[in-house]
């Protein structure tokens, strides 16, 4: 993979979340490198001559799913391009264009890999959809995650000249009036190209990506918040010293640990004799193990999801240096699940954390400074009332942190009688995510205030330059006023990374 100033090579190697993330919400450029033509060549001409020595080969030879011992006649029609049209099923909500372009994506970069049997023309052809904008309307329930069938199959149907997509004007149109409209011819289908355009979870994978996008600047944005907490609160800075992630080395403490010192770095509070308490509760004291658990858990999801695009899920597979078409149960990621049920529930104790935070800022009898951090007046109230949000949210966090469940209803006359529910996972830890946003940008809006009121203190450099973005978005609390366009603006500042540099990385 080769990523330049707006465009990105797919190449036989690998493509990360950074560079899915790119085509999905930058509208950065694809092209096929010459190797991966080759590859992609290669595993179609292999797959082309095992099918006509009268091999069973799934899905190309044979009907799919329960159907599997039916044998298809290749002399007369491969039928390839009705695959997507009854496994175009899926309800719900719409994909929003940066969700239908990073499934798109995944699933070119996978292709790129040289297993998946599809022929070059179609592989091509879900290029050109990305470089000429054309979204596919995908409905966003139905995939159980042992393939991602519905939403591919309804992606694969705009090429197919069926379906419906959205042009870059807005107007929605049948999947051949897209592919016109756009100068894109569309493309005859090959032996194996409806089975391989739709049995991947090439869905999830590419939805994992913007997630885990997402979560890395919440996160930061997150530890941030705790930073600013701690000049908020002028909390001691003894747990961040490096002798006590060397005595108690856990994971990823240490890595927090140094980024909340660094963002207090050259302030105050670094100095000897600044902490209000020898103790502070557990909220402040624990950020390096808490958070670097939860550090831990998104990197165990990020090197998931990077596995994923790094191989090939198809089924079957075709390698064609080995001259072997390989059956595979390879759609299946439970691992990647598994990775981001336990990151959704690092993050509800990040929640839980944060919520106790601003509690323990807006009680006097903890920050010494005045209830619900309200301004001068009888009667005032502050950020009282705004406890009742962070409850709220924090309420809702843990709820959808809980694992979904390991035992689904058969289905393909029980032939596929487990599912991952990747996309269901994937769905509900995005909301999960929104959630804790607005509880990160609640946390920056008290510790700010609690800054404001401590009066004359000198801020570390990093939680200085952070604290003047979040008043460039919310202004001092004078009198008492509705925080709740500053909370969706601060939000909105989180999500876009503009509020916060990188502190950590993913590896």
């Amino acid at each position: 993979m080769d990523v330049g100033a707006k465009s990105v090579i797919f190449d036989r190697s690998s493509a990360d979340i950074d560079a899915i993330c790119a085509v999905a919400r930058n509208s950065f450029e694809v092209t096929i490198g010459a190797d991966a033509i080759a590859g992609i060549e290669a595993a179609y001409a292999c797959l082309v001559r095992h099918a006509g020595e009268g091999k069973a080969i799934y899905g190309v030879s044979t009907g799919l799913g329960a159907a599997v011992d039916t044998r298809l006649d290749l002399t007369k029609d491969s039928g390839q391009h009705r695959i997507p049209r009854p496994r175009a099923v899926g309800v719900g909500r719409f994909a929003e264009a940066d969700q239908a372009r990073a499934m798109m994506a995944a699933r070119l970069a996978r292709f790129c890999h040289g297993y998946s049997g599809v022929s070059p023309e179609v592989a091509q052809a879900l290029a050109g959809m990305l470089n000429c904008s054309v979204h596919p309307k995908v409905p966003m329930t139905g995939s159980i995650g042992e393939a991602d069938l519905p939403p591919l199959a309804h992606i694969a149907l705009v090429l197919v000249g069926e379906g419906t997509a959205i042009l870059p004007d807005g107007r929605e149109v049948s999947g051949a009036d897209a592919l016109a409209a756009a100068g894109l011819a569309q493309p005859s289908f090959g032996i194996k190209d409806g089975l391989s355009l739709i049995s991947s979870n090439a869905a999830s994978v590419g939805l994992a990506c913007l997630l885990l996008q997402d979560i890395r600047r919440v996160f930061e944005a997150h530890i941030g918040a705790a930073a600013l907490s701690y000049e908020g609160f002028r909390a001691s800075l003894d747990p961040l010293d490096p002798l006590a992630s060397r005595l108690r080395p856990g994971p990823g403490q240490g890595d927090v640990a140094a980024a909340v010192r660094s963002l207090l770095e050259g302030g105050d509070l670094t100095k000897q004799g600044a902490a209000r308490r020898l103790q502070d509760p557990l909220s402040l004291r624990c950020v390096p193990s808490v958070s670097g658990a939860a550090l831990h858990a998104l990197r165990g999801a990020w090197a998931a999801t990077e596995l994923e695009l790094r191989s090939s899920d198809d089924n079957p597979s075709v390698l064609a240096a080995e001259d072997v078409v390989l059956p595979t149960g390879n759609f299946d990621p439970t691992h990647m699940v598994l990775a981001f049920d336990t990151l959704a529930l690092a993050l509800a104790r990040l929640a839980a954390m944060a919520a106790e935070r601003i509690m323990k800022l807006l009680s006097p009898g903890f920050s010494d400074l005045p209830r619900f951090l309200a301004p001068e007046g009888v009667g005032t109230n502050g950020f009282g009332a705004l406890q009742k949000t962070v409850a709220a949210l924090t309420a809702e966090i843990g709820h959808l942190a809980m694992p979904m469940p390991f035992a689904v209803t058969p289905v393909a006359d029980r032939v596929e009688d487990y599912a991952s529910l990747a996309m269901s996972v994937i769905d509900k830890t995005g909301r999960l995510v929104e959630k804790l946003r607005y509880l990160t940008a609640i946390e920056l809006i008290v510790a700010a205030r609690a800054v404001d009121l401590r009066g004359a203190m000198e801020l570390g450099e990093g939680t200085k330059a952070l604290f003047a973005a979040v008043r460039s978005i919310a202004p001092p609390l004078e009198v008492d006023r509705s925080p709740s366009n500053d909370i969706y603006a601060l939000a909105d500042g989180i999500a876009a990374g503009a509020l916060i540099g990188p502190l950590l990385t993913m590896k």
